[in-house]
């Protein structure tokens, strides 16, 4: 699927308990965001142009513990613009199925290398180009 990595659960993604680390979770939803970004953006063009998406908050629910040989799918969409940044979801699904397993919010901005590390604003050609990436429900997961 357009936009989803599907990751295999191996033995050096789990810590002694047997389930992943917390911390694994971060490389899974970076993963993610690549993806979505490669299928849905020209990231070779913004990156000969100065540009970068910079990280600057990740909010995680950890809803349910992945453990060795499942599959997950991470799943990735726009939330909300605001003026400066903007706000992905993530989620992490059981291969196949409807089971949560992880949620995450992240808000990022674009910089221009050019412009000294500067924080460029949601706006023009920025915004329109993210806004060609899938939405995601806005409906957030109670843990």
């Amino acid at each position: 699927m357009k936009g989803v990595p599907v990751i295999r659960i191996r033995g050096y993604h789990t810590d002694i308990y047997g389930h992943v680390n917390n911390a694994r979770y971060l490389e899974f939803f970076e993963e993610g965001r690549w993806r979505i970004f490669e299928d849905y953006l020209d990231l070779k063009g913004w990156f000969e142009r100065g540009l970068s998406f910079f990280v600057v908050n990740i909010n995680v629910s950890y809803i349910r513990s992945i453990e060795v040989n499942e599959t997950i799918e991470i799943h990735s969409g726009m939330l909300k613009y605001g003026n400066k940044s903007a706000v992905l979801r993530q989620r992490i699904y059981l291969e196949g199925m409807d089971i949560l397993c992880a949620e995450a919010d992240v808000t990022f901005v674009t910089i221009s290398k050019e412009m000294g590390q500067k924080t460029l604003p949601m706006e023009g050609e920025i915004r329109q180009r993210l806004e060609a990436l899938p939405m995601i429900p806005a409906d957030r997961v109670q843990v």
